[in-house]
């Protein structure tokens, strides 16, 4: 991090850790010897462009965040997302803001970096996320019987983390309760509320970790980019 950068982060870390079957919060279960949180608190120490860090903790556990967050800002997390997000931002001072999962350990220092510059040097841009073009065939289904075949041309599986213009994510953040607690991700928000959404081309690994399946892939290659 550094005290002249670019973009304040934010991590969404509040998430229960249901589907995983944690018995716990997800952004404290462990993979290859770490919790998930601390991969990305590593990446983003290690990025240029960022210079301050808010965690969106699970309610209870801010303690145990802030332990091991270091400098890192950390904030009771809300009963959705958004809801995280939006009292995370309170503290955001910069322009620009980056919103990542700690359920994603995959993403990099550069991608921060990369998403930072981008954005700030492209003032027509409200919102820009990592995204990778869709590789599979997809079909459309009613009761079990394809309906037709989506083209996949124009598709892309987004990811995070996503950068914003800090105004635009708050605008867009003041909605009501139903579309707030419906939003998969902060960009569409922005999007509903006319925002100019674009995309970050990146296609290097950078699963979301949902599934004891998820946990175990994300494992394997982090054991391999960091062997020791």
């Amino acid at each position: 991090m550094s005290a002249d950068a670019l973009a304040t982060a934010v991590i969404a870390a509040a998430g229960s850790g249901v589907r995983l079957g944690a018995g716990g919060p997800k952004a404290l279960v462990q993979a290859a010897g770490r919790p998930l949180l601390a991969w990305s608190l590593e990446a983003l120490e290690a990025a240029s462009g960022i210079g301050a860090v808010v965690v969106a903790a699970p309610p209870g556990y801010e303690e145990e965040i802030r332990a091991m967050a270091g400098i890192a800002t950390v904030v009771s997390g809300g009963s959705s997302r958004s809801e995280s997000v939006a009292t995370a931002l309170k503290e955001a001072e910069t322009e620009v803001v980056l919103v990542h999962d700690a359920a994603r350990p995959l993403a990099p220092s550069r991608l921060f970096d990369a998403l930072a510059s981008e954005i700030a040097s492209d003032a027509d841009c409200e919102a820009l996320v990592a995204a990778a073009p869709v590789a599979d065939t997809l079909k459309r289904a009613l009761a079990g019987r394809v309906i037709e075949t989506v083209p996949r041309s124009e598709l892309w599986a987004v990811q995070t983390p996503q950068a914003f213009r800090t105004e635009a994510l708050l605008e867009a953040l003041d909605a009501d309760a139903e579309a707030l607690a419906s939003a998969t991700d902060d960009a569409s928000l922005v999007e509903a509320a006319g925002g100019v959404v674009r995309v970050f081309p990146w296609d290097e690994p950078n699963l979301k970790v949902t599934t004891r399946a998820d946990l175990a892939i994300a494992e394997a290659l982090l054991r391999a980019r960091f062997p020791n």
